[in-house]
């Protein structure tokens, strides 16, 4: 979305789409009919007081004071029909009390404009760092082809402590997938620390164990820590890496949900030797091994975090990832991974209660353009 697409949703509503544009106009109507079905005989002009108020809830200072003036003529052309009425004290009252509200109104209404201007750039901000952080993930690099969803579980924001990448490299196409503990402003903090040392990182290192205890340095080195940050933070993870010679996929699990082969065959969980979140890597002396698998073109690998496995219906059961894929996908030929990202985002929110309790929602769905060689796997040392 764009800073010329944020100015035009937050555009005052138009006549023909918000309803409330229309109540200063219907109050008018009101009071002039009123004003002709008592013929006079009655003071109903002091209902218009409350038109310059609607009017500054979706006009701007300029059509708020017209309706201010345009009142006010109405009031005394409405008193004028009653002989003595025009300067008697009650009307008077009711053309002061219409100026100082229009002008008060006035004031709103440029207040109002005021904030929604702040709120274009504020969204035009959080746009850009969304972009930057989970910048739009490529249809293909070299032989693997990618697709990708996020959600912020907090209403109102763009970022929030999911997170993914793809990258190619001389060692072949990288991917990342992870959670970061925590939500706010910590959590983008840890999020941008782990993405920007990814994006060097992935092009640096060899062994995609080497590659993930990068990752966990710059953790250690420039998340908040101490009195200002949570003492306990961490990130689950998975981090790939597709072999440009051969069809295999290597994976290096850090504590976060294995990843899914969907295909014409139904969904599996691929095997993955977890260790410890990123964060928490100096607690265990050993290395993290590296599952490799070799995958059908026609699988596609599906990572996501646990705000799609942990979306709960109305009975409070979780959303079942692997089942709800393989009863969408078996039997079809070679799905790709727009449509699997499609099927996850819509399936995991008709399932979810509600939204009051959401978290980070990241699917990202990788499968081979080339051909493979069966499915088989094994566990190596990084």
């Amino acid at each position: 979305m764009t800073g010329r697409d944020l100015r035009s949703e937050l555009r005052p509503p138009s006549p023909l789409r918000g309803w409330v544009w229309w109540l200063p106009l219907v109050a008018v109507v009101v009071d002039l009919a009123a004003e002709f079905i008592v013929r006079g005989r009655e003071p109903v002009s002091f209902m218009l007081i409350a038109v310059p108020p609607l009017a500054a809830a979706t006009r701007g200072p300029r059509g708020t004071a017209m309706s201010a003036v345009v009142c006010l003529g109405l009031q005394m052309w409405m008193a004028a029909r009653r002989p003595g009425h025009f300067d008697e004290q009650h009307h008077v009252a009711v053309y002061v009390a219409t100026t100082l509200i229009g002008i008060a109104s006035v004031a709103l209404a440029r207040q109002r404009e005021r904030t929604r201007q702040h709120l274009i750039r504020a969204n035009s901000v959080a746009e850009a760092m969304q972009r930057t952080l989970l910048r739009p993930v490529p249809r293909r690099l070299g032989p693997v082809r990618a697709a990708a969803f996020y959600e912020a579980g907090e209403g109102g924001t763009l970022v929030g402590g999911d997170l993914y990448d793809v990258c190619e490299t001389p060692f072949g196409v990288r991917a990342i997938i992870g959670d970061v503990r925590g939500k706010g402003l910590d959590a983008v903090q840890t999020v941008a620390a782990v993405l920007g040392s990814f994006r060097v990182s992935a092009h640096e290192w060899e062994s995609l164990s080497s590659l993930a205890e990068r990752l966990e340095l710059s953790i250690a080195r420039n998340s908040p820590a101490g009195d200002a940050g949570d003492p306990e933070l961490f990130v689950t993870a998975l981090v790939l890496e597709f072999p440009a010679d051969g069809g295999e996929v290597r994976v290096v699990d850090r504590g976060h949900p294995p990843p899914l082969a969907v295909g014409p065959d139904g969904a599996r969980r691929l095997a993955t030797a977890p260790g410890l979140p990123l964060g928490l890597g100096a607690l265990t002396p050993d290395g993290v091994e590296a599952t490799v698998h070799v995958l059908r073109p026609s699988e596609v690998l599906v990572l996501h975090t646990d705000g799609v496995s942990e979306a709960r219906d109305t009975d409070g059961v979780f959303y079942p990832v692997q089942e709800r894929l393989g009863e969408r996908f078996t039997g079809e030929r070679a799905p790709d991974p727009e449509t699997v990202v499609s099927f996850v985002r819509t399936d995991s929110e008709r399932w979810a209660a509600t939204e009051s309790d959401s978290d980070d929602r990241a699917v990202l769905a990788l499968t081979l353009a080339a051909p493979g060689r069966g499915i088989t796997a094994r566990a190596d040392r990084a």
